[in-house]
């Protein structure tokens, strides 16, 4: 053999090196053959990068008792003493100094003790209080959940929305959706697995609340507007569907062949997949926001026909929402429509800021709720209706509330959760968690609980640690599970 440098010439290949680079051939072979098969193209388990795509459905880690969430995001921070945790003592105590010692708030300008202005009424054969502001959802009552005792670790919008949607005070995680679509997986591969239904409100933070942060860029909120053109671009400019395809298979050749010299990159792995998913939803998204399949019984119900047009808002959205489930969408959140003042947020002037924003959502959450349940979707389905914290038991001002972490409600429907009652409990003034205190942190692990995911287990590595949505805290409230 002529001896050349092997600096610049090809080494010399041993019979020991021939023979494992081809058994390593006839290994990509044989996983090549079973990738095309769909009975392991998607049974991987939940967590792990799915063979078949990043949006494969994906095994959950025990049998889920739901398959869907609906988040009902109520921006700004509803008063629990005026929603769903009366409390008979402001009324005796109204106008009086406050009983307790006050925390420091958000504008300090505290007032005297403050009486709801609405009374309560029983709902439903479970008896479950709810207040004159939902009269609608108080005929639910017998499906509600009700969480009295939630608290939060931040008092001020940007960090408790953060906090409330990622489990971190401060932008850069993912969002709850994010995590739910990391870990199962889509059921409809013509949508994406985490949607938000924009009313008008993008809560404070931005987009971060719904965003992937440090998982790939395919497991992002997909942010639908109000209207019948609910995503931008995803109409067909091509003339033809045949020439769009002959533009997309030039696209993803050039983009594998990147990927190729590149080696496993997110930024180009999920632009490939959003392009793709972006075409399939050309034909989806127009059916799933043509609402004249629906009946007139169907329409009314949800509120499209009311003359409050947030009502009209946010109806569509919940209509919408039902649609989705239907798609097999993992996760849903729904945003506020604008009504004319403030979001839940009344700082003064709250009873016509909180009529106004209960009169938008009261009648289309009912709707919702008996629709799903008329459907036989309510049992697989989880409905979350909460904000990012609740108010004061005393005034800001003279008739206004300020913002309160110390104890507020929450409420869950359907999905695996007993019906008609209420877990925990403030005290007398509705001002501090004083029985079975709960987090976030518990709420977002019981949420993953009935999808069948385990919280714990639910990770990703990142910055050498393995990454969750409840950090290093949470524990499943077992005590509201049916």
């Amino acid at each position: 053999m002529p001896h050349h440098c092997l600096r610049f010439g090809d080494h010399p290949v041993s019979r020991r090196d021939m023979l494992a680079r081809c058994a390593n051939g006839f290994g990509a072979l044989a996983a090549a053959a079973l990738w095309q098969d769909p009975a392991f193209a998607g049974g991987n388990p939940a967590g792990s990068w799915p063979l078949a795509g990043p949006m494969s459905p994906r095994a959950p880690h025990f049998t889920p008792k739901a398959r869907s969430v609906i988040f009902l995001y109520m921006d700004g921070g509803p008063s629990q003493m005026d929603t769903f945790d009366p409390k008979p003592r402001l009324a005796i105590e109204h106008g009086k100094k406050f009983a307790m010692k006050m925390e420091p708030t958000q504008f300090n300008d505290n007032g005297s003790t403050l009486a709801s202005p609405w009374k309560f009424s029983p709902g439903g054969q479970s008896g479950l209080p709810v207040s004159d502001l939902f009269p609608h959802v108080r005929t639910c009552a017998d499906h509600l959940c009700v969480i009295r005792s939630m608290t939060s670790e931040f008092s001020e919008h940007t960090s408790a929305n953060y906090f409330l949607h990622t489990g971190f005070g401060l932008v850069g995680r993912p969002s709850a959706g994010s995590w739910v679509s990391y870990g199962l997986g889509s059921e409809n591969e013509n949508l994406p697995g985490f949607v938000v239904l924009n009313g008008g409100l993008v809560p404070p933070g931005g987009v971060e609340n719904f965003g992937n942060g440090f998982l790939p860029a395919t497991y992002q909120g997909s942010l639908f507007k109000a209207g019948s053109v609910p995503v931008a671009n995803v109409q067909r400019r091509e003339p033809s569907a045949e020439a769009q395809m002959r533009k997309l298979d030039l696209v993803r050749t050039l983009d594998q062949s990147l990927l190729h010299r590149l080696g496993p990159a997110d930024a180009v792995e999920s632009a490939i997949a959003n392009q793709e998913l972006a075409f399939r939803m050309q034909a989806a998204v127009p059916d799933l926001v043509e609402l004249r399949g629906e009946s007139d019984a169907t329409r009314q119900a949800f509120g499209l026909e009311s003359t409050y047009e947030p009502t009209r808002t946010f109806g569509r959205q919940c209509l919408v929402a039902r649609r989705l489930v239907e798609r097999g969408v993992r996760f849903i959140e729904l945003t506020c429509p604008p009504v004319g003042g403030d979001r839940w947020d009344q700082h003064g002037n709250l009873k016509e800021g909180h009529e106004n924003n209960a009169r938008a959502v009261d009648q289309p959450i009912a709707a919702l709720l008996k629709d799903l349940q008329a459907r036989g979707l309510l049992d697989s389905t989880v409905v979350l209706w909460a904000g990012e914290f609740g108010r004061t038991p005393f005034a800001q001002g003279s008739n206004g509330r300020d913002h309160n972490p110390f104890g507020f409600s929450v409420w869950l429907a359907g999905g695996g959760f007993k019906g008609g009652i209420a877990y925990g409990a403030t005290d007398e003034f509705g001002y501090k968690a004083v029985e079975n205190r709960t987090e976030v942190y518990d709420l977002h692990a019981t949420v993953l609980h009935v999808l069948g995911l385990e919280h714990t287990r639910l990770t990703y590595r990142f910055g050498g640690r393995d990454m969750r949505l409840t950090d290093v805290h949470g524990h499943v409230i077992r005590d509201i599970l049916a």
